[in-house]
C-alpha cells in the first residue's frame, strides 16, 4: 500500500505505519481497514504489534476466524493507551473483546463466591476485593468494546451509561457481600446503598466518583444503635473493597458527601432520621440532590422505602421560599468555581456544558413534576423527552438538548476512556484532540478542527438553550404555586378563583375547561401555563375579562406553530400578555383581528414605534401592487391600524403616555395611501389627472397629538393638472377629497378614519377644497379670528411639495399676519366663554370633564393658542402645532413662568392619558364618556390601573385630577382672563 493510501485511512506516519504493518499477521489491507475506522491507526497498530510480540497466536487465529473481532480489538487498542497496556500485560484478557460476559450482578457476586440469587449474599471465605476487581474490568471490557465499535457512539450513549451504572450497582453489591462476611453475616443490621447523582441516574461515566448514601434499620430483635454502628463499619469496608488499596487497581472513589451535614454528618442514618433531618434542616440542594436517588445495592425492600420517602419530599421541594433563585443561584457558583484556565476546556462544569443541561432539565422537573407525574424520572435523556411530551419545552429545543447531552457526554467518555482518568477536561494536544473526534466519527471528524468546529457550536447552543429555559419567568411563577394552586383541581380552583378576585369562578372554570381539555399538545402546553396565567390576570382590573380574552385568542391562534411556544418560551411575553387583557377591551378586540401582534411582545424593539419613511414605503408598495381601489385602501387602513395596535400595547406596557406621534404619523401614512388611490381612480375616470390635491391636518391630529378615538380633521387645497379648466379641476379635487373620506371611513375589519372638514373655510357650507388664490383670498378678507386660531395648528400631511409649499405660505401669511389686536382677543374670550356654557354635554360633571371641564385640555389649549396669537408672529419659536412643544417653548423664552408652564403641562397631560386609558379600558371609539373621568368603579377600577394606580387606590386618580384641573384653571383665569 502507498503513503497516499494510508494516509486516507487515517495513518499520520505512513513510514512509521508501514514497518509496524509488515510486522503484523496477516494482510496488511485487512488491518489498514479496521484501523481506518478507529481513533488513532498509528497507535493501534503498534500496540497491536506489541500485543503480537506478547501472544503471537492470538492474533493470528483472530485473523482466520474473521467476523469483527479484528474490528473490535483494534477499536480498543487505537482508543487507549490504558487498556491497550492492560492487555498486553495479560494478552488472554484480550478475550474479554469478544466473548460476552454473564450479566454484571452476577458475574462480580460469582467472583467472590456469593450467591447472585441470595437476598443477602455473602462472600467466601477467602474471595477478596482484587477477585471482584478483576470481574468488574472483565465485564467493562466488553462495554468498552461494544462503545467504541457503535457505528453511532452519540445515539448509543445513554445505554452506555445505564450499563456503566449497572456495573456500579453489581460493584457495591459485591463490595457488600465481602463486607457482610466480616462483619454481620447473620444480618443484623439491613443496609441499603442508595445511588444519588448520575449513578442513580443510570448515567455513569467511565470513570467518575459514585455518590452513595446509606440507609439503615435493625433486623428482627436488634438494637437500634447495635444496627447503625454494624451498619456504619459494612459501608466503610464495602467502599475500601471499591476504592481502597489492593493488588489490583481501585475501580473508583465511592463519595459518601452527598448525606445530610455533608462529611460532617454520621455515615450512615435510619430513614426516620433522614425525614427527621429533611423536614427541619435540608436545604434546597439537597432535595435536588435526591431527585436522583435509586436503590443501588443492599437490603431491596428498605432501598425501595426510602426512595418512595424521599419522592414525597423531592416533589414539594419546588414550592419552599426561594427554591428557584437558589437553584440559579448555584448553577451560578458552580460555574464561577471552575479555574479561568479551565473555563474553556471543561466538560461538564462549564459554559455550555453538561451541568447547564443537567440544571435546566432538573429545574423543569422539580417545578412541574408537583403535578405532573411523568416527570419523575431520573436520567436526564428520559427527563428532557418526558418534558417535551408534555409541552414544558418545544420538541426542537428537546431534541437539540438531547443530541448535545449525548455527544458532550459521549466526549467525556472517550476523553476518560484514554487513561482510565477521571477527568471532564477537554486534551489541548492537536492528537488527542484528533483521536477522541475519530472516536466519535472518524468521517465527520477527521482532523482535531473539525472535532473543535462541532465541539464549539455544541457548546455555544446549549447555553443559548440553558439561558432561554433556565431563567424562564413561567418556572419561578409556577414554582410560587401551592400544588392544589397547579394541579388545576376544580373545587380547589373554583375557591382559588373567587378568593383571588374572579367574579364568575365557575364562568372561568368554564374557560379553563375548554382551554385544557384533551391530549392535544395545545391542551397540554395551556395545562402548565394556566395556573400562572390565572394568578397573572387576577393582578389586572378585571381577570375575568382577561380569561375570556385568553381563551377567544387562543380559539383563534393557539394551533399555531409559534404562539404557545411564545407564551412558554419568553421571557416576557406571557407576563405582558396578561398585564393587558384584563384591563383592556381595546386591545382584546384588536388582537382578534391582528393576532400575530402577540409576538412583538417578546421584544422591545417591536414596540417601539415605525418610522414615518418606513410606513410611507410600505403604503406605496401596497398600492402599487393592489390595483383595485378598495382592496388598497383595506390595506392602507390595515398598516394604519396595525400601527395603531403596536402603539396600545407599549402604552399598557411602558405606561401611557400624554402624546404618541405615532399615531398621528400612521394616520398620515393612511391619508397619503388614501390620497394615492383616489387620484389614481380620478386619472382613470377622466384618462389623465385633472386635479392635484393637497391636505393639511388640523387641531389635535395637526398637533401630532392624536388619540386612539380621533377624528381627522384636515382641510383640502387643490390646483388645476393636465390642462384641465378650473370647473373640472374643482370638480375633480372635491370628487378626489370625498373619495379619499369614503376609502378611509369604510367600515370593515380595519379601522375607519374620520375625515373632519368642518375646519374648511366657510365651514359645512364651504366647498371641500379650494385653490390656492381662493384660500388666500378667502383668508385676506372674510376669515374670521377663530379660522387663523384654528391655522395655527395646521400641518401638511398629503399632496405635491410645491402645491404645500404655496399653500402653506397662504396659511402663514394669516396665522402668523401679526400680534392679536383688541377686538381679535375680546373676539377669542366671548368665543371661549361661549364654549365653556354650550359645548359641555348634557348631564356631565364639568368637573370631571377632562377636555372641557375647568383646567382642562380646552383651557390648556387656549391659553398656549392665546400666547401663540399674541407672540409668534414676531417669535419664531413659538411656531409649533404641538401644543406641548408650544408650551415648552413659551416657558423656555419667558412668556410663561416656569411654574405656571408645569401647572398646565400636568392638567394637559393627565387628560390626554386619561382619554387615551377610557378608549383602551373600554374598548370604545366614540361617546361623551371617553372625556371624562369616571365614576362608576367597573370604569374607574381599569383606568387607574393602566394609569400606572395600584388596586385600591383609584380614589388617588380622582384627587390627582381634581387637583391638577383646579391648579391648572387658576392658572387659565390669570393667563387668559386678565
Amino acid at each position: 500500500m502507498t503513503s497516499k493510501d494510508l494516509r486516507q485511512a487515517g495513518f499520520l506516519d505512513p513510514l512509521r505505519a508501514e514497518s509496524f504493518l509488515a510486522g503484523l499477521p496477516g494482510d496488511p489491507k485487512t488491518w489498514v481497514r479496521v484501523c481506518a475506522r478507529c481513533a488513532d491507526p498509528d497507535f493501534a497498530v503498534l500496540t497491536a504489534l506489541r500485543l503480537a510480540e506478547a501472544d503471537p497466536p492470538m492474533l493470528s487465529g483472530l485473523i482466520d476466524e474473521g467476523g469483527d473481532r479484528l474490528a473490535r480489538l483494534v477499536g480498543v487498542l487505537g482508543a487507549s493507551p490504558w487498556w491497550g497496556d492492560h492487555l498486553v500485560a495479560e494478552p488472554s484478557r484480550a478475550e474479554g473483546v469478544w466473548v460476552e460476559p454473564p450479566p454484571a450482578r452476577r458475574a462480580l457476586l460469582e467472583s467472590l463466591g456469593a450467591d447472585p440469587g441470595a437476598d443477602l449474599p455473602i462472600a467466601a471465605p477467602r474471595a477478596s476485593a482484587d477477585d471482584m476487581r478483576r470481574a468488574y474490568r472483565r465485564v467493562l471490557l466488553d462495554l468498552v468494546a461494544d462503545d467504541l465499535a457503535s457505528p453511532d457512539p452519540v445515539r448509543d450513549m445513554p445505554s452506555v451509561g445505564s450499563r456503566l451504572s449497572d456495573l456500579a450497582d453489581a460493584a457495591l453489591e459485591a463490595a457488600l457481600a465481602l463486607a457482610r462476611r466480616d462483619i454481620d453475616p447473620e444480618g443484623r443490621a439491613r443496609l441499603a446503598v442508595i445511588a444519588m447523582g448520575k449513578t442513580g441516574a443510570r448515567e455513569l461515566n467511565y470513570v467518575s466518583d459514585v455518590d452513595v448514601v446509606y440507609v439503615v434499620e435493625p433486623a428482627e430483635g436488634v438494637d437500634e444503635r447495635e444496627a447503625v454502628e454494624l451498619g456504619a463499619r459494612l459501608a466503610a469496608i464495602a467502599a475500601q473493597a471499591c476504592s481502597g488499596a489492593g493488588a489490583e487497581q481501585p475501580l473508583w472513589t465511592v463519595d459518601a458527601n452527598l448525606r445530610p451535614e455533608g462529611r460532617n454528618g454520621v455515615l450512615v442514618r435510619t430513614l426516620d432520621s433522614y425525614v427527621q433531618y429533611w423536614r427541619k434542616w435540608a436545604q434546597n440542594w439537597e432535595f435536588q440532590a435526591l431527585l436522583k436517588a435509586r436503590p443501588a445495592a443492599g437490603d431491596a425492600e428498605l432501598g425501595r422505602r426510602f426512595a418512595l420517602t424521599a419522592s414525597e419530599f423531592v416533589w414539594s421541594a419546588a414550592g419552599r421560599e426561594g427554591f428557584v433563585e437558589n437553584a440559579r443561584a448555584m448553577r451560578r457558583r458552580v460555574e464561577d468555581s471552575i479555574p479561568r484556565n479551565q473555563a474553556d476546556r471543561e466538560l461538564k462544569l462549564g459554559r455550555g456544558g453538561l451541568r447547564d443541561v443537567e440544571f435546566t432539565v432538573q429545574l423543569l422537573q422539580l417545578v412541574h413534576g408537583r403535578t405532573d407525574e411523568s416527570l419523575r424520572v431520573a436520567s436526564t435523556v428520559e427527563a428532557i423527552d418526558a418534558l417535551s411530551a408534555g409541552g414544558y419545552v418545544a420538541r426542537s429545543d428537546a431534541a437539540e438538548l438531547k443530541e448535545h447531552y449525548c455527544f458532550l457526554r459521549a466526549v467525556e467518555h472517550r476523553v476518560q476512556l484514554t487513561r482510565m482518568r477521571r477527568t471532564h477536561l477537554v486534551p489541548t494536544s492537536a492528537a488527542e484532540l484528533r483521536s477522541i473526534g475519530r472516536a466519535i466519527d472518524p468521517e465527520r471528524f477527521a482532523t482535531e478542527a473539525d472535532f473543535l468546529r462541532e465541539l464549539e457550536r455544541v457548546r455555544s447552543r446549549v447555553r443559548e438553550l440553558h439561558e432561554e429555559v433556565f431563567y424562564r419567568p413561567i418556572i419561578t411563577a409556577t414554582a410560587g404555586l401551592s400544588p392544589d394552586e397547579a394541579a388545576l383541581d376544580e373545587e380547589g380552583a373554583r375557591a382559588r378563583l373567587a378568593a383571588i378576585g374572579y367574579i364568575d369562578p365557575n364562568g372561568a372554570l368554564g374557560h379553563i375547561g375548554a382551554l385544557t381539555r384533551g391530549t392535544s399538545r395545545r391542551a397540554l402546553i395551556q395545562r402548565h401555563l394556566l395556573p400562572v396565567f390565572i394568578s397573572w390576570l387576577a393582578d389586572g382590573a378585571d381577570p375575568d375579562l382577561g380569561l375570556l380574552s385568553f381563551r377567544t385568542l387562543s380559539e383563534q391562534i393557539g394551533d399555531s406553530h409559534w404562539y404557545l411556544a411564545l407564551l412558554r418560551d419568553s421571557g416576557v411575553a406571557a407576563s405582558r400578555l396578561c398585564r393587558m387583557l384584563p384591563n383592556s377591551r381595546w386591545i382584546a378586540e384588536a388582537l382578534s383581528t391582528a393576532p400575530e401582534a402577540v409576538a412583538w411582545l417578546d421584544s422591545d424593539a417591536d414596540l417601539e414605534a415605525r418610522m414615518p419613511a418606513a410606513l410611507g414605503r410600505e403604503v406605496d408598495s401596497l398600492i402599487g401592487r393592489h390595483p383595485d381601489a378598495e382592496d388598497a385602501a383595506a390595506r392602507t387602513r390595515a398598516v394604519r391600524s396595525r400601527e395603531l395596535l403596536r402603539s396600545a400595547m407599549a402604552d399598557l406596557l411602558i405606561g401611557i403616555a400624554p402624546t404618541r406621534k405615532a399615531i398621528a404619523q400612521a394616520t398620515d401614512a393612511a391619508l397619503i395611501g388614501a390620497l394615492n388611490i383616489a387620484q389614481r381612480e380620478d386619472a382613470e375616470r377622466h384618462g389623465a389627472d385633472r386635479a392635484r390635491v393637497v391636505f393639511f391636518a388640523m387641531g389635535r391630529y395637526g398637533g401630532s397629538e392624536s388619540s386612539y378615538a380621533s377624528d381627522a380633521d384636515v382641510i383640502a387645497c387643490h390646483a388645476e393638472a393636465g390642462g384641465a379648466s378650473p370647473a373640472e379641476a374643482a370638480e375633480s379635487a372635491t370628487w378626489i377629497v370625498n373619495r379619499v373620506k369614503a376609502l378611509l371611513g369604510r367600515t370593515t375589519s380595519q379601522m375607519s378614519v374620520a375625515l373632519d372638514l368642518d375646519l374648511r373655510p366657510e365651514g359645512r357650507s364651504g366647498p371641500m377644497s379650494r385653490t390656492v388664490d381662493s384660500l388666500r383670498d378667502y383668508y385676506s378678507k372674510w376669515s374670521s379670528t377663530w379660522e387663523r386660531q384654528a391655522l395655527l395648528r395646521a400641518r401638511p400631511v398629503a399632496g405635491p411639495a410645491e402645491l404645500i409649499a404655496s399653500a402653506g405660505d397662504a396659511i402663514d401669511a394669516l396665522r402668523w399676519s401679526g400680534p392679536l389686536g383688541a377686538a381679535g382677543l375680546k373676539e377669542i374670550r366671548l368665543l371661549k366663554a361661549r364654549m365653556e356654557s354650550e359645548r359641555l354635554p348634557r348631564g356631565a360633571e364639568p368637573a370631571r370633564h377632562v377636555k372641557l371641564g375647568p383646567g382642562g385640555l380646552s383651557d390648556v389649549e387656549w391659553v398656549v393658542q392665546l400666547l401663540q396669537l399674541r407672540l409668534a408672529s414676531d417669535h419664531p419659536a413659538f411656531r409649533s402645532p404641538s401644543t406641548m412643544e408650544a408650551l415648552e417653548a413659551l416657558v423656555a423664552e419667558g412668556a410663561i413662568s416656569a411654574e405656571d408652564g408645569e401647572v398646565l403641562s400636568a392638567a394637559w397631560s393627565l387628560a390626554s392619558r386619561i382619554r387615551a386609558g377610557n378608549v383602551l379600558t373600554t374598548g370604545r371609539m366614540s361617546g361623551a364618556k371617553l372625556d371624562a373621568l369616571p365614576r362608576d368603579a367597573r370604569e374607574l377600577i381599569p383606568l387607574a390601573r393602566v394609569l400606572g394606580y395600584r388596586a385600591g387606590s383609584e380614589a388617588d386618580l380622582e384627587e390627582d385630577w381634581m387637583r391638577a384641573a383646579r391648579r391648572s384653571r387658576a392658572v387659565m383665569d390669570r393667563l387668559f382672563w386678565e
